[in-house]
């Protein structure tokens, strides 16, 4: 994920604050989840990051609904290793702005019409799912991971929400 050192002052300051705010909000949880989840903000730093699907001619894909298209070995991806790219990249995107950001996901979705229906959530939570049936090398080894953030969503973007507010690096 994340281009960012483990040792880095911003990467070990995220690890801390998810660190704290899983403690006080959720209890305990995996250590591989806690680590995703400090990646994913530092990833995330990165605006690039957050529209890095792109479709077959190149192009962006900012709407959610567009992205689970091209993730769909039925409608658009051309393997199944597309399909779980995509779907982790639906969860992570999902998870970060309704963790984050969760106002700018309201204005979004009201800015992008084909997104006017999609229940974010849901689709975080599916997407992650998907991702975690990848269950076979070399992906069995996140296959758990993926199971833990599906299962754990909203407690997830609750936790993203408080260490954005704790750490001001993100508006709250």
């Amino acid at each position: 994920m994340a281009n960012v050192s483990p040792n880095h002052p911003l990467a070990l300051m995220m690890a801390d604050l998810v660190h704290e705010q899983v403690g006080l909000h959720i209890g305990s949880v995996p250590t591989f989840a806690e680590e995703y989840l400090a990646s994913l903000l530092l990833d995330f730093i990165r605006t690039d990051r957050l529209y890095s699907i792109r479709d077959s001619s190149g192009q962006p894909v900012t709407s959610v609904i567009e992205m689970v298209s091209e993730g769909d070995v039925r409608l658009r991806a051309d393997s199944f290793e597309r399909e779980r790219e995509v779907h982790k990249h639906i969860g992570d995107f999902i998870l970060f702005w309704t963790g984050i950001y969760p106002d700018h996901l309201r204005k979004f979705r009201l800015g992008v019409l084909d997104d006017v229906q999609c229940d974010y959530s849901r689709q975080g939570r599916e997407s992650y799912h998907v991702v975690s049936t990848f269950d076979h090398p070399p992906y069995d080894r996140e296959s758990a991971l993926f199971e833990t953030l599906s299962e754990g969503f909203e407690e997830f973007a609750f936790v993203l929400r408080q260490v954005g507010r704790r750490s001001g690096l993100y508006a709250a």
